[in-house]
């Protein structure tokens, strides 16, 4: 049997990280894994003490949410530079979400014709909705559904209102799903927004306040507990403060299928320290508040965190420049950095790097998204998407990034790590200076059959 390609180096598998190992690739999947003596191949790649990673599987990003469909080409280059070699699309796209079964062909097609990494897809409903989509949707293969209790904009995100959220939950309860919330009260920012506004307050000091942490916590629990009537799989898209976690945790012990995610920028960032350098641009929803970053991680080693993402966001630097920080957009570029970003958090913190980031950025994201066992690992059989990184110090530039944005709030910050090459299918992608693979080598990624929840726990 003749091997296309062995990859050599330090190999992070689910069960342990083999010095001096290989990686052994034919037909676009994994034929086998080991270390020592490797078999012969047509082709063999050294990267000599570099960590070879299962693809990075990143479970939120925005593609096209500014440039519409087409924001799929630079969002995926930036993906495949960054060691992310299947990214999970929500919906929000330009100038309407994925909300019915054209919709999502349009979007299938345009991944198929720009992509450079594969997309798993998220679909939503738009207020008024009937929800006869939402079965076709599931049957199409997206990964799950995505709500907002907050209107960002009357078309493009728009609040779903509670009546229709516990239906969407009870069509969705029956399914493996999840239903995603961004999880803002809206009542309670909008007033903090206009008593802050009246006051004069202004620039990124006075962004948490506004959309204080009662108005996501409340969003957060209600949430649970419809999903919770409804026995459907609630899952909080973006937690910034460790209660969000733990009302989370409660919910999940008392039986109940429930969870939360981190994005990687509230490991990083804090107000009261970069909030004077950075201003807007670190400006999220929820907001990155001040003096979480340790007590965020004690919730990711006390296992109460399901994946880190990035929540990319692919917003031109403009959209930043307001006289207001209210009227400043919300969200970063994210793709080429959650790899070095959250790799080097876990260092600082004298963790396992490379074991913690195959975990937390492909395996479990994999699982969730019922993508697992093709993706999110080093095993015989899997799809061969390959991330090698080197443990390096590097100094990021947001100048040279593949997703055209040439702005971030990582610029100048130091990482532990660089991606120096991706593999897609087998297939180099990235060579570590260009992307080297064509538009459309990425392909659209339908959910599987791998659950979160082993067993239906709803009640």
């Amino acid at each position: 049997m003749s091997i296309d390609l062995v990859v050599r180096g330090t190999v992070v598998t689910p069960d342990a990280i083999l010095r001096k190992g290989w990686v052994a690739i034919k037909g676009g999947a994994i034929h086998s894994v080991g270390s020592g003596e490797a078999p012969a191949a047509k082709e063999t790649h050294d990267a000599g003490d570099a960590y070879v990673l299962p693809g990075i599987i990143d479970g939120q990003t925005h593609a096209g949410s500014y440039m519409g469909l087409p924001g799929i080409e630079p969002t995926t280059r930036s993906a495949i530079a960054g060691g992310v070699t299947t990214l999970v699309d929500m919906p929000y796209d330009n100038p309407e979400p994925l909300s019915s079964g054209a919709q999502f062909s349009a979007k299938v097609e345009a991944i198929h014709r720009y992509a450079h990494a594969n997309v798993a897809l998220y679909g939503t409903i738009m207020p008024g909705q009937p929800l006869d989509e939402v079965s076709q949707l599931v049957e199409c293969g997206v990964i799950g559904f995505k709500i907002s209790a907050f209107e960002s904009s009357p078309t493009r995100f728009p609040r779903i209102d509670a009546a229709m959220t516990l239906d969407l939950l009870e069509a969705l309860a029956a399914t493996d799903l999840p239903l995603g919330l961004h999880n803002e009260d809206q009542e309670i920012v909008r007033s903090r927004v206009a008593r802050a506004r009246a006051a004069g307050s202004n620039g990124i000091a006075a962004h948490s306040p506004s959309r204080p942490p009662a108005a996501e916590l409340a969003s957060t629990a209600h949430f649970l507990e419809l999903a919770a009537s409804a026995g459907a799989h609630a899952h909080i898209v973006h937690i910034s403060v460790p209660r969000g976690f733990q009302l989370v945790d409660h919910y999940a012990r008392d039986g109940y299928r429930a969870t939360g995610e981190l994005c990687v920028h509230y490991l990083w960032f804090d107000p009261d320290r970069d909030g004077d350098g950075l201003g807007a641009r670190m400006k999220v929803n929820p907001p990155i508040r001040p003096g979480q970053i340790e007590s965020l991680w004690q919730e990711l080693i006390d296992g109460r965190i399901a994946f880190v993402s990035s929540d990319h966001s692919s917003w031109p630097i403009d959209n930043k420049f307001t006289d207001s920080i209210f009227d400043a957009g919300a969200g970063v570029p994210g793709m080429e950095t959650l790899l070095p970003a959250f790799f080097t958090v876990a260092k600082e913190h004298g963790a396992d790097a490379a074991r913690m980031t195959a975990d937390y950025l492909a395996e479990r994201p994999a699982r969730f998204f019922g993508l697992w066992p093709q993706k999110g690992a080093l095993r015989p059989g899997a799809d061969a998407d390959i991330a090698i990184f080197e443990e390096m110090e590097t100094i990021w530039d947001s100048s040279r990034a593949e997703d055209g944005l040439c702005w971030s709030p990582y610029d100048g910050r130091r990482f532990a790590g660089r991606v120096v090459r991706t593999y897609l299918g087998g297939n180099l992608a990235y060579d570590g200076n260009s992307i080297v693979n064509k538009l459309g080598a990425g392909r659209f990624v339908a959910r599987g059959a791998s659950k979160w929840f082993q067993k239906d726990k709803a009640q």
